[in-house]
């Protein structure tokens, strides 16, 4: 084909175009893992790549972070109101992470590159990875006693760090030079570089085969027959309003559990998701953008639908999110919100899920772990080189109508592997004693949830910061439709002085050498009640 191209292009070269793209931005997140310095990235993956097109649309995306993916369907959009196109020339790379310009949390950075055809934006590349550390008044720049946005670390606002695909020694440097870790970030940095201009390469690829009139038309066509799809799964959704609500363990007035509301109103082939009821910002670090809230959403319309939709920026047309200014959803600029990112979008996605529960019970599950359940440990090395391990833990999945839950994996948003012990224990001053299943954890039901998991570290250094971020711990996994509820998150440190402390789930903390951290993740809900003859046995 050729630039001649009219719009009306056959739906074999649309697909060719689709699955082209998103090889590209699969690509990215290979470059990422394979060039970065840090375990986080290069082991754990915790990172997500986006092709858009040339409106800031979202046009494919890597398998990676649903949270991550999510949002950054707003991210260029946002960057775009900031930085207008006509600033915009080829070979540049600009990173910002402030979370209100399509964003989340200052760990997660975005590089954004525009792609250029004769002289015309197409297309943006953008990587998004975690940094594990982005300053601040913690290690990790996770503060647990953070009351405002400043103490969780270097806020960068879209900044231009490469021009002409060469870098800006002052402005890396002042980037640099406010971070943990310097040669391990400016690594990571340097991975996002190269999977954008990965990107680039191959979008010039699609385009000098196809045409850029053919490129652009199936571009289109593909936002409208991803529309068609979502209002295909929506119009299969009961009409109605319906209801739902789930709980942070702590952090509201008097340290109660703060409530995330949802009211969805489904019509036809639209619906809205209104989280206005949700309590009021908080003054600690869980608090998350507008963004993240529509995040959940997409999420969760994903995972009931039926059949799959091809994810792009059509999809989000037959839908409307709301939040309120002042609360939780929507707290300011000025509000702490490292936690929010991993932890109160889960809570977005069950209120999601509780809310349809009663209309269409066979296609949610109970709840799961529902928790990055995060610890983060950071400290100089014999080297004198800083090093920050970031792991996630897994837990139980909650059970379904049909079947007992699965042990130890990720549910809703996450998607990040755990760190093998052989890179922890070359790496970092920590001797992984124990990893093994949390037998009974799962609740019991008609259909069991989950097990958790157990997973033992023994600082072998003195003075390791160890920062804990994780929800479960009192508010546990729910069970439906009499199933109980799994077994809560449990993470406790024991002394090497013989003292036993209950670790809180937001808390800072300093070990010594011997001291060992028990981490014990949830199990899922059970469905149904045990007795149910449905069922069969009781379990």
């Amino acid at each position: 084909m050729t630039d001649g191209a009219t719009a009306n292009v056959d739906p074999f070269t649309v697909e060719v175009i689709r699955h082209a793209l998103t090889a590209a931005a699969e690509e990215m997140s290979a470059v990422v893992m394979r060039s970065a310095r840090s375990p986080l990235l290069r082991e754990a993956g915790d990172l997500s790549s986006t092709i858009m097109d040339g409106d800031g649309e979202l046009i494919a995306q890597g398998h990676d972070v649903p949270v991550h993916l999510g949002v950054l369907s707003y991210t260029v959009k946002a960057f775009l109101e900031r930085i207008p196109k006509a600033r915009l020339k080829p070979g540049d790379i600009w990173f910002l992470n402030l979370p209100e310009v399509g964003g989340n949390h200052l760990p997660d950075v975005k590089a954004i590159r525009p792609i250029f055809h004769d002289g015309e934006i197409v297309a943006f590349a953008v990587s998004l990875a975690h940094w594990a550390d982005m300053g601040g008044a913690s290690p990790g720049s996770y503060y647990a006693a953070a009351t405002d946005a400043w103490m969780e670390g270097l806020r960068i606002s879209p900044l231009r760090v490469f021009a002409n695909d060469q870098a800006d020694p002052e402005k890396l440097d002042i980037i640099l030079s406010n971070v943990r870790g310097r040669r391990e970030r400016e690594g990571d940095l340097l991975a996002q570089t190269a999977a954008t201009r990965a990107a680039d390469q191959r979008i010039a690829e699609i385009i000098e085969r196809h045409g850029l009139a053919t490129f652009q038309a199936a571009v289109a066509t593909l936002h409208d027959l991803s529309e068609a799809q979502m209002r295909d799964v929506l119009r299969g959704l009961p009409d109605g309003r319906f209801e739902g609500e789930d709980f942070l363990d702590d952090g509201g007035p008097d340290d109660r559990p703060v409530g995330i509301r949802v009211s969805i109103d489904k019509r036809g082939d639209r619906a809205t998701f209104d989280f206005s009821a949700t309590d009021d910002a908080i003054s600690g670090p869980l608090n998350t953008t507008p963004f993240v809230a529509g995040s959940a959403v997409f999420f969760a319309i994903r995972a009931l639908a039926k059949t799959p939709i091809a994810i792009n920026g059509g999809c989000y047309r037959p839908l409307t999110i709301v939040v309120r200014p002042g609360s939780v959803f929507d707290p300011g600029h000025d509000k702490p919100l490292v936690g929010g990112n991993h932890e109160t979008s889960q809570r977005a996605v069950d209120a999601i899920f509780r809310a349809l529960e009663p209309a269409i019970g066979e296609r949610v599950s109970a709840g799961g772990m529902g928790s990055a359940g995060l610890l983060i440990f950071s400290g100089k090395r014999p080297d004198g080189r800083f090093a920050t391990f970031y792991e996630t833990h897994g837990g139980g999945e909650g059970a379904r109508a049909d079947r007992d839950g699965m042990p130890v994996v990720r549910v809703n948003l996450t998607n990040v592997m755990n760190t093998p012990i052989e890179v922890i224990e070359a790496e970092y001053g920590l001797r992984v004693e124990r990893q093994s299943l949390r037998p009974g954890s799962g609740g019991a039901g008609r259909h069991r949830g989950g097990d958790g998991l157990v997973r033992a570290y023994r600082a072998i250094e003195d003075g390791i910061a160890m920062t804990s971020m994780f929800e479960r711990s009192i508010v546990p996994p729910y069970g439906l439709r009499g199933g109980a509820a799994g077994a809560p998150m449990r993470v406790t440190l024991h002394r090497a002085s013989g003292a036993t402390v209950k670790v809180r789930g937001k808390q800072n903390i300093r070990l010594n050498q011997g001291d060992l951290v028990v981490v014990e993740t949830p199990g899922g809900g059970g469905f149904g009640a045990p007795s149910d003859p449905a069922g069969g046995e009781g379990r």
